[in-house]
């Protein structure tokens, strides 16, 4: 044998024996990693791992609050916005001329009807009053002794129907001037408070000149208008809400009128709601609420208006039972104050869940919070 031979056979030898030592080393990395993965699946199935998942399973449980169902009265109402007005509101105008000498009044003071409110100067008024008097009384003077003359025939006819009539004009006169006399006094037309001033001492106004504003604030009215369809069951003196602003107080009202007549603008009935509590809680131009009770009954089941979930024209709610949450398709009627009235699905005494319950399927586990 050659001595190249011998070297290519030794070299061919090493090679084998490097392929045997990675072989080797891959049979164990494989080995270990069986043994590994069969711990691994014996850890999951010991007696811990058991218990981990049961407290996963209490996790599951979803909190929520309930609310024990009662019995109680629920309304309907029909709604609508409007503001509060005087229902009576005069503008007083000036029925003469003249010159403005006295106010007697100012914006807020309460009046009475035929109060003086202001004052024109009347001295040419009184001027005339007098005369007008005067020729008066004479002409009357004149006519008793022409009445007597004629008693006894001293006078003609013709001398004492001039004197009659002489007489009659007179009169007229006196009540002219009486008149003239009485514009010059502005008087209120009704009581109630003046809520606006036009004019000032010294100023010289003219027939038909605003003067001043009268409202009586007894009562306080809101004119709403309504669909026809809404007007059929109302009546005068029906009960009604009137509510002050957002939030404010609910003070009692009543239907004063009802129009005869349909808007065909609007196919809109006008209603007239008063006010019933003491007009010195509100103001004119407030913004209200006017609530017109439809309908009331006395003992319905009362469901939060939270608990109740709609979809698809129906409505649905949780109830509990131990710990499980419970669905119940539920009919509802009347809705007041955040209570809706349930006309079957649930029943008295039963808990309802009222927060938590968008989250839940029936028959799920639930835990329930402590209020």
């Amino acid at each position: 044998m050659t001595e190249a031979l011998k070297k290519h056979r030794i070299s061919i030898i090493s090679i084998l024996a490097a392929l045997v030592v990675v072989a080797v080393a891959f049979i164990l990395v494989a080995v270990n990693s069986t043994a590994e993965a069969e711990d691994s699946t014996a850890s999951t199935s010991s007696p811990a791992a058991e218990g981990n998942a049961e407290e996963n399973g209490d996790e599951a449980a979803v909190p929520v609050e309930v609310m024990t169902l009662a019995d109680g009265p629920i309304a309907a109402y029909i709604s609508a916005t409007a503001n509060l007005v005087p229902e009576d509101l005069v503008t007083v105008l000036a029925e003469a001329e003249g010159r403005v000498t006295e106010l007697k009044v100012d914006e807020g003071d309460s009046v009475v009807k035929n109060q003086v409110l202001a004052v024109l100067a009347r001295d040419e008024a009184e001027i005339i009053y007098n005369k007008a008097e005067l020729k008066a009384s004479n002409a009357e003077i004149a006519y008793q002794r022409a009445r007597d003359s004629q008693d006894q025939g001293l006078i003609s006819t013709e001398s004492y129907d001039t004197l009659e009539m002489e007489y009659r004009v007179a009169r007229q006169e006196v009540r002219e001037a009486q008149w003239r006399l009485d514009r010059t006094l502005i008087l209120a037309p009704f009581s109630g408070r003046i809520t606006e001033r036009f004019i000032t001492v010294g100023q010289h106004i003219r027939p038909g000149d605003q003067v001043l504003t009268v409202a009586d604030f007894d009562p306080l009215v809101a004119r709403v208008y309504l669909p026809e369809r809404d007007v059929w069951t109302l009546k005068v003196g029906q009960e009604a809400r009137v509510s002050l602003g957002s939030g404010g107080a609910s003070l009692e009202g009543r239907i004063q009128k009802i129009a005869p007549m349909v808007d065909t603008a609007t196919g809109t009935v006008k209603v007239t709601v008063e006010a019933l509590e003491d007009s010195g809680k509100l103001r004119p131009g407030a913004f209200v609420t006017i609530d017109i009770l439809k309908e009331r009954r006395p003992a319905v089941v009362l469901l939060p208006r939270e608990s109740v979930i709609r979809e698809l024209g129906q409505a649905h709610v949780f109830v509990t039972e131990g710990k499980v949450a419970v669905k119940r398709i539920v009919e509802l009627g009347l809705e007041e104050d955040g209570m809706v009235e349930a006309i079957s699905g649930v029943t008295v005494g039963e808990n309802v869940i009222v927060a938590g319950q968008g989250g839940i399927d029936d028959g799920q586990d639930i835990q329930i919070l402590e209020s």
